[in-house]
């Protein structure tokens, strides 16, 4: 096959991922619009990163800051902007922000061309990305995106690349490190977190001596509360239209909730967390069969079901569902196709809440209670959805498997050392 046979269906892609990049950077110049948000998507760049990176240019992180609720690996992706001197550090944060996202999608891309692989994972990535319009432009999620995205498509190569990147990504916002809960048991899983836990010590370990402060974000992130886009917070909502005397404030960096049993409904999603874990694991534990579309289907669940469990969901965290589900739609066996469509509708969804309708929301309207029961419904749907094809492709025997799918390992044993019965 000559190269251009090979080139010749990424051409579409690479155009489509021009057209819908140079619409997100047109909604970005337009960001004062008030459907875009009167300026409050860039303004977090221009801004409060902005302030971060002269704190942390002088060898520090923020301290006593309330809004800085990042693991140390948080610091470097903000100081990057740096490495582009002839432009402000909003037009450099943007350009490698496009940059990040241009990995992804070549990485997406190259592991749909191999054998037994689909493409289906870059254009979903390519198409569904702007539905949340300018905001993944103008956050760092998509350089975290990479991280987890280049650990499970690099699994089937190398597990010491996959647990160095799931690390990486781990210390700059932890949820990357659920990208090696899928991995096969045995050495791949040995292998993974191994250089997964070396990746992370020596890093953290230059860290903390290139840097003051660096454990400060603990302090602030135990008192953050519900957020009003979280599935606690849509409850919360709807029980001001029943009597509930709470009101949202901005607090920590988000609108929260405050009021009366606000602690009870945060201590509610850290035990359905909690919850969540202890079914991944009890998956782990009981799974009899592995495929090569395993890991990815692993990943997108377990972060699924912390993202629905948790005490915040920013409108960001679609993009990191996206990713994963980009991943898994690399595979022609992932059973989570009608969960990556789940995935998308609720992104679409996303953009509306926020910027479009986000004083709806706030104030707690009808209308704002409808759009948070939609978005966080098909969020929640699409978890339930997730976990329970998982639980059945891992119980499911070999000989029940789809035409063409076998249990795999990616350290097969050599033949020479089969025994024979």
């Amino acid at each position: 096959m000559s190269a251009l046979t090979k080139l010749r269906p990424l051409l579409p892609l690479a155009a489509a991922w021009l057209a819908a990049r140079g619409l997100m950077l047109w909604l970005l110049t337009h960001d004062d619009l008030r459907l875009l948000g009167r300026g409050g998507v860039s303004r977090e760049v221009e801004r409060l990163y902005f302030r971060w990176y002269g704190v942390l240019s002088h060898g520090s992180y923020p301290s006593g800051d309330h809004l800085w609720q990042y693991p140390p690996g948080a610091g470097p992706v903000l100081l990057s902007p740096g490495l582009l001197p002839t432009l402000s550090y909003f037009q450099a944060f943007v350009t490698l922000t496009l940059v990040t996202d241009a990995v992804i999608t070549a990485t997406l891309a190259r592991a749909g061309t191999r054998p037994g692989r689909s493409l289906r994972g870059a254009w979903l990535w390519t198409a569904a990305l702007p539905l949340l319009l300018h905001i993944p432009l103008a956050r760092y999620d998509v350089q975290v995106t990479a991280f987890a995205v280049i650990s499970l498509l690099t699994l089937s190569r190398s597990t010491r690349v996959c647990g160095a990147f799931a690390a990486m990504g781990a210390l700059v916002k932890v949820w990357p490190a659920l990208a090696l809960i899928g991995t096969p048991r045995g050495r791949t899983t040995r292998e993974a977190w191994t250089a997964a836990v070396i990746t992370a010590t020596v890093l953290l370990a230059a860290l903390v001596v290139l840097f003051d402060n660096p454990f400060d974000f603990l302090r602030q992130q135990g008192g953050r509360g519900v957020q009003i886009e979280s599935l606690g917070g849509t409850v919360l909502g709807v029980a001001r239209h029943a009597g509930w005397p709470g009101r949202a404030r901005y607090q920590y960096g988000a609108m929260e909730f405050v009021g009366p049993h606000v602690p009870l409904v945060a201590a509610a999603s850290l035990a359905l967390t909690v919850a969540a874990l202890g079914l991944l694991l009890l998956w782990r534990m009981r799974a009899r069969r592995w495929t090569p579309a395993t890991p990815y289907d692993a990943a997108l669940c377990a972060v699924l079901l912390f993202t629905v469990t948790s005490r915040v969901i920013s409108p960001q965290y679609m993009v990191w569902l996206l990713g994963l589900s980009a991943v898994c739609l690399t595979a022609r066996h992932t059973t989570q196709r009608p969960v990556a469509a789940l995935i998308v509708a609720a992104s679409a969804v996303s953009s509306v809440v926020y910027p479009a309708m986000y004083g709806e929301v706030i104030a707690g309207t009808w209308t704002g209670c409808l759009l948070m029961l939609v978005r966080n419904g098909l969020l929640a749907a699409a978890a339930a959805l997730s976990f329970r094809r998982l639980w059945r492709s891992g119980l499911s025997l070999p000989d029940r498997t789809e035409s063409g799918t076998r249990t795999w390992n990616p350290h097969p044993i050599p033949a020479v050392f089969r025994t024979r019965h």
